[in-house]
C-alpha cells in the first residue's frame, strides 16, 4: 500500500488522510496537489472529501452527505422548479459558487424523474455524492476518475446508450458545453452546472468559452435548448440554525430565447425582473422574500446582494 511505504516520512495529518485514497487518487494528489472524491463508512454514511496541500503538508476537508435524497421542499426551493422534472428535452443549468448546494438541487430534480417516469437516467459526476437506487427508471451513475477519465469522453459514450435524462456534473470546457447543447437539442433532458453568480453570467460564460467565430452558432443552439438557469447561494438563517437558499430563476421563455439568439443579453435582467408570473425571480426578489418571512436578516441580505437599490425597493 502507498501509505505503508511512506508513513515514516509523513506527518500525522497525512497518516490519517492517506488511507482514504486509492492508489490512483494518491497519484492525482501528487500530480495536481489536490483531489476530490467520495467514500462510504458502513452505517455511518457517505462522505465527500477534498485532500490538498497547504504550508508544505497535506490537509483535508471532509463533509458528511445526507443519507436521504433531498426534495425541493426540504431544501426550501421554489415549487415552480418542479415543472422542470416534467420536461422531456432541453437544458437545465444550476449555477453558483462552490458550496452553494448545486448537487443537492440536482438530486432533488433527478429523484422525482426516477420515481415517476420509466426513463434511462445517466449521471456523470466528480465525485458521485447522492446515490440513487433504481425505481421506475433505470439509473446509472458514472464517477470521473473511477469509471471514466473525464466528462467529455463519458458524455460522448453515453449518447450511444439511448439515455433519456443525462446529468453532467460540470461543464468544464468548450467541447463538453458543445456536446451538452447538441444532446439537449436532439431529444435528451440535460442537467448540468456552472460556477457563476447569476443567470446572465451563465449565458456569457457559455458564450465566452468559444471563439467569436462560433458564438453565433452557440447562441442559436442555446436559445433552442435552454429550459432554465437557476443561480443559487446559501445564506445563514436568522436564528443561526442552518442556511437557506437564495435563488435566481431564468426560464427559457420565448422572450428569453429571442434575447439570447439576438445577442441582447443586457436585457435579460429586465425580462427576468418582470416575469414573476412565468416562474422567474431575481436574486434581489428572492432576498427580499426571505427577509419578509424572517428566514434571513436584513443585514445578511444586503451583504449578499449585487443591486442594493433594487433590494431596498423590494423591501419598502
Amino acid at each position: 500500500m502507498v501509505e505503508q511505504c511512506l508513513v515514516n516520512n509523513l506527518s500525522l495529518d497525512i497518516v490519517m488522510l492517506l488511507p482514504l485514497l486509492s492508489p490512483k487518487q494518491f497519484e492525482e494528489l501528487q500530480r495536481t496537489k489536490s483531489v476530490d472524491f467520495s467514500f462510504s463508512r458502513g452505517s455511518v454514511g457517505r462522505f465527500r472529501a477534498n485532500v490538498h496541500h497547504q504550508r508544505g503538508t497535506v490537509a483535508g476537508s471532509i463533509r458528511l452527505l445526507p443519507t436521504h435524497l433531498p426534495t425541493l421542499e426540504s431544501l426550501h426551493l421554489p415549487k415552480t422548479l418542479g415543472v422542470l422534472t416534467q420536461r422531456r428535452q432541453g437544458l437545465v443549468l444550476i449555477t453558483g459558487p462552490t458550496g452553494s448546494g448545486k448537487s443537492s438541487t440536482l438530486a432533488a430534480l433527478i429523484n422525482p424523474i426516477n420515481t415517476t417516469r420509466r426513463d434511462h437516467i445517466v449521471t456523470i459526476e466528480d465525485p458521485v455524492e447522492y446515490v440513487h437506487a433504481n425505481h421506475n427508471s433505470l439509473i446509472e451513475q458514472i464517477e470521473v476518475g473511477t469509471d471514466t477519465p473525464d466528462f467529455l469522453r463519458s458524455l460522448r459514450s453515453i449518447l450511444r446508450q439511448t439515455p433519456d435524462v443525462i446529468l453532467v456534473g460540470e461543464m468544464r470546457d468548450a467541447e463538453t458545453i458543445a456536446t451538452v447543447l447538441t444532446a439537449a437539442e436532439t431529444g435528451h433532458l440535460i442537467f448540468s452546472t456552472l460556477h457563476t453568480n447569476d443567470t446572465s453570467q451563465a449565458v456569457l460564460r457559455i458564450l465566452d468559452s468559444f471563439p467569436s467565430s462560433s458564438q453565433r452558432q452557440i447562441r442559436q443552439q442555446l436559445s433552442l435548448a435552454l429550459l432554465a438557469i437557476v443561480a443559487q447561494q446559501l445564506l445563514p438563517a436568522a436564528d443561526g440554525n442552518g442556511r437557506y437558499p437564495i435563488v435566481e430563476i431564468l426560464m427559457g421563455t420565448a422572450a428569453v430565447r429571442n434575447l439570447i439568439r439576438k445577442g441582447e443579453d443586457h436585457q435579460l435582467y429586465s425580462t427576468l425582473s418582470t416575469s414573476l408570473s412565468e416562474g422567474m425571480i431575481t436574486m434581489e426578489q428572492s432576498l427580499a422574500e426571505m427577509v419578509r418571512t424572517g428566514r434571513i436578516t436584513r443585514d445578511v441580505a444586503f451583504a449578499h446582494c449585487v443591486r442594493p437599490e433594487e433590494l431596498k425597493r423590494y423591501l419598502t
